[in-house]
């Protein structure tokens, strides 16, 4: 199949029959969209449509484009994601971009489940208490950065050191720590959503660094910036492929 044969078949498994309204205003921009992010881009690299979906979701979030992101949760419920992962993708946005926006894209997925009849809440994705969120976080920190952590938390002005217990307890305790999604995805999400913000190249590095020490590797995570690409733009995604080739260089 050629690109526009692409497209439309994965447009159709993705959002079924019909077409987006665009196409009776701006046909030629939604042929070059359409062809571009379903003929090419969610062709390229190794990564299932599952994994797609679920980049997608995170990066819309992150963008706050919102009707996309609506969209996005029915695709993602007809690749065959469940309800309960693609909360807890939505979720992993939090400690990057804050509560607010991170609520905007709760209430988007929540409308698509309440069309769907699927019950709400979901179930409980929960594995710490207010005992252990700063010891299990700590310990899934260090699982995937190493002994840097120690010296991060060493480092730290007396007055700053509070940031590195919310680090600690709140992003990696509170939702790294949550079930439904493996660590190598939460990292990989992670990634997406820190190259999507733009400006947290040194982050970026990081969660390479990241991602490498989970299992993620270098094919992978170019398959996922890539995948970023049409909603982030190319500054973005040139900016992250450049902190993963320092990172990771090439043979």
């Amino acid at each position: 199949m050629d690109r526009v044969e692409k497209s439309k078949e994965k447009y159709k498994q993705l959002f079924g029959e019909g077409a987006p309204a665009s196409y009776s205003t701006d046909p030629d921009f939604q042929d070059i969209l359409s062809r571009f992010i379903f003929g090419e881009v969610f062709y390229q690299g190794n990564m299932d449509d599952k994994q797609r979906e679920l980049i997608t979701l995170v990066v819309l979030a992150t963008n706050q484009t919102l009707p996309q992101l609506k969209a996005h949760v029915g695709a993602a419920l007809n690749v065959g994601l469940t309800p309960v992962e693609i909360k807890e993708a939505v979720y992993q946005c939090a400690p990057y971009i804050g509560f607010p926006k991170t609520l905007n894209a709760i209430n988007e997925v929540n409308e698509v489940f309440k069309a769907q009849n699927i019950a709400l809440p979901i179930e409980s994705q929960k594995t710490v208490n207010e005992d252990t969120r700063f010891e299990k976080g700590l310990a899934t920190q260090v699982e995937i950065f190493g002994d840097i952590i120690s010296k991060m938390r060493d480092a730290a002005p007396e007055n700053q050191k509070h940031i590195q217990d919310y680090l600690s307890a709140f992003c990696f305790g509170d939702f790294y720590t949550r079930n439904a999604l493996d660590l190598k995805t939460r990292e990989l999400l992670t990634l997406c959503i820190i190259s999507a913000l733009g400006g947290c190249e040194s982050q970026v590095k990081s969660h390479v660094v990241g991602n490498k020490n989970v299992g993620n590797d270098k094919e992978t995570l170019i398959s996922a910036i890539t995948h970023c690409l049409p909603y982030i733009g190319f500054p973005r995604t040139l900016n992250a492929l450049a902190c993963v080739n320092e990172i990771i260089p090439e043979n």
